[in-house]
């Protein structure tokens, strides 16, 4: 097959992938703004030494104010008030499957510590002015 033939061929590639291409509008997808983010591979060990287990780990807001978590991980998560073996029940978000958001308004000025139940070394701290 000599240049000719080459482009030819190129060119009939190139117009069925053009042509092949759809788009699918009728499918919405919802994007949730975190204030705090799990990000991937926090499940394992390690994130805890650089501080990225949930990011970012110190939140400083308002009383009054909303704080969102966002489970962008492939595995479970919590957001669960307290320490790791002493949880304060003052709010526990349950197992968050990746993807998932948990939203909590804090009304009281004060630091609150958090963690996730599933991996102890996951811990956080919200500090309300």
């Amino acid at each position: 097959m000599g240049i000719i033939g080459f482009a030819i061929l190129l060119g009939i590639a190139m117009s069925f992938s053009n042509n092949t291409v759809e788009e699918n509008n009728d499918e919405t997808i919802l994007v949730i703004k975190g204030d705090v983010i799990m990000p991937t591979k926090v499940s394992r060990p390690g994130c805890e030494i650089d501080d990225r287990c949930y990011v970012p780990s110190l939140i400083l807001t308002k009383k009054g104010n909303s704080v969102t978590w966002v489970n962008e991980d492939s595995a479970f998560h919590s957001v669960t008030s307290g320490f790791y073996g002493s949880p304060t029940e003052l709010f526990d978000s349950g197992h968050l499957d990746p993807f998932e958001s948990f939203t909590f308004t804090f009304d009281e000025v004060g630091d609150y510590d958090y963690f996730c139940t599933l991996h102890p070394w996951m811990k956080g701290q919200v500090t309300i002015e």
